[in-house]
């Protein structure tokens, strides 16, 4: 009786369980009808065989064409009869990639459905065992309305997600083995499969791609990790002394800083490269003032560009760090506080090893969060330099403030090279992954989940 109870896996099900069980693994449901719950496994029968009827019509088809990606191009051919050429519809490697990689996402669904399918054979024939009725399927339909309604919720989530998801990663990360560039656009050319070139291609030192992409990397990098501290650090002061005891009408002060927030970010940076421009306001008023007798050049000298990116971005994201972190000074036990003045600590020991430890503590998981959407962080650059100042020394029209997000960008919107962009898509994927999880497993935060001591 005891084993009749125990839960199993997918192979422990197959071993121990009965003929039915064993042969559910092939005709689905079949568990299900033996143990009285007949429509439920004639609905799986049904579903199993509309995926042997798709996979036979054409998703067979599709996973082989996956194979070349296409062999006959699009061309002209001479219509006797008329007397004109015409054109002859050849293989198209885009459609075909994208219907092989439908069909991986149904045959996935497939075998979602056959777990299912088993475990609730299983599940019908331990309960016959022990003496139960096995539910009817009027009855699994009642409980996703109560003990099973998760599966409810979850269901057109999950879906959508496979759609819009985890399709078009799918399809991305594959374009990323392939030749999909510029001088194979389908249907006019074909593309296919170059395995681990794109990749050799990036990362070697003998290209005009790596030579791009390592400085890129590089000043990606360094931007990260200057954006995110600029603004962690200069919100941290800024709400230290909003909430220091001397200053009056807090909440007035908090307001101003936090207008910035109020405008869309994208408006903001163009405004902003429009007043640093040659004959921005910055420059005009430098000038009249004779501070200057020539226009600086804040957006169009590498190291000026990359100063002037650094410090927007610090002017928009500071409020949001001063609010966070004027939450946590609140919460900070202010007998940590009484306990160092009687000690005879002041106000910089206070900060040292009460305020920033316990602040650093709590804002951890934010920190490396915001370091990886700064990796990404898109806008700062595209609407502010645009990627500027170009230079010939890079790979068609990537610049000197270009993150490696919007070199992917300008590679798929301007040269249409897919397969580096998707490259690239990949390996800042692979970044951000070990970063993230190396961070988080080394942090205070987790090792020490009980609070800061």
């Amino acid at each position: 009786m005891k084993a009749a109870t125990t839960k199993r896996n997918i192979l422990t099900t197959f071993t121990k369980g009965d003929i039915f069980s064993k042969l559910s693994y092939i005709l689905f449901g079949l568990s299900n009808i033996r143990n009285g719950q007949v429509l439920k496994g004639l609905i799986f029968m049904a579903l199993e065989a509309l995926y042997l009827v798709f996979m036979i019509l054409t998703g067979g088809h599709n996973l082989a064409m996956m194979r070349t990606l296409g062999t006959s191009t699009q061309g002209m051919t001479f219509n006797e009869s008329l007397g004109i050429y015409e054109v002859s519809q050849g293989d198209n490697s885009m459609l075909i990639l994208l219907s092989g990689v439908v069909t991986l996402v149904i045959t996935g669904f497939f075998l979602a459905l056959l777990l299912f399918s088993v475990y609730s054979g299983e599940a019908a024939r331990q309960a016959k065992e022990l003496g139960r009725r096995p539910n009817t399927f009027l009855e699994d339909i009642k409980s996703l309305a109560n003990e099973n309604i998760h599966f409810l919720f979850l269901s057109v989530p999950v879906l959508g997600l496979s759609i819009f998801t985890v399709m078009p990663l799918i399809y991305m990360i594959l374009m990323a083995f392939t030749n999909y560039d510029q001088d194979h656009q389908p249907p006019g050319n074909l593309f296919t499969w170059v395995g681990l070139k794109n990749f050799f291609t990036l990362l070697s030192g003998g290209d005009r791609l790596a030579a791009t992409f390592w400085p890129v990397l590089g000043w990606t990098l360094i931007w990260g990790f200057a954006a995110t501290f600029s603004c962690y650090f200069g919100g941290m002061i800024l709400a230290m002394i909003i909430n220091s005891k001397g200053i009056k009408h807090k909440k007035f002060w908090r307001t101003i800083f936090v207008i910035t927030m109020a405008i869309p970010a994208f408006i903001s940076l163009r405004v902003v490269s429009t007043m640093l421009g040659e004959r921005g306001i910055f420059n005009v008023l430098l000038q009249q003032w004779g501070f200057t007798d020539h226009a600086l050049p804040f957006l169009s000298n590498i190291t000026w560009a990359r100063v002037s990116v650094i410090l927007v971005n610090f002017w928009i994201g500071v409020p949001v760090t001063m609010l966070m972190v004027s939450g946590i000074l609140m919460n900070i036990p202010g007998e940590l506080y009484e306990s160092a003045k009687i000690d005879g600590a002041g106000p910089f020991t206070m900060f040292r090893k009460i305020t920033f430890p316990y602040m650093w503590f709590v804002t951890t998981p934010y920190i490396i969060s915001n370091l990886i959407s700064n990796f990404n962080n898109f806008n700062p650059i595209y609407f502010l330099t645009g990627g500027e100042p170009l230079t010939l020394d890079y790979y068609k029209g990537a610049g000197k403030t270009d993150l490696l997000v919007t070199w992917l960008y300008k590679l798929t919107k301007d040269s249409n090279d897919y397969n580096l962009a998707a490259t690239i898509g990949i390996i800042i994927f692979v970044i951000s992954a070990i970063f993230t999880l190396v961070s988080f497993s080394r942090s205070n935060a987790m090792k020490n989940e009980e609070g800061f001591q």
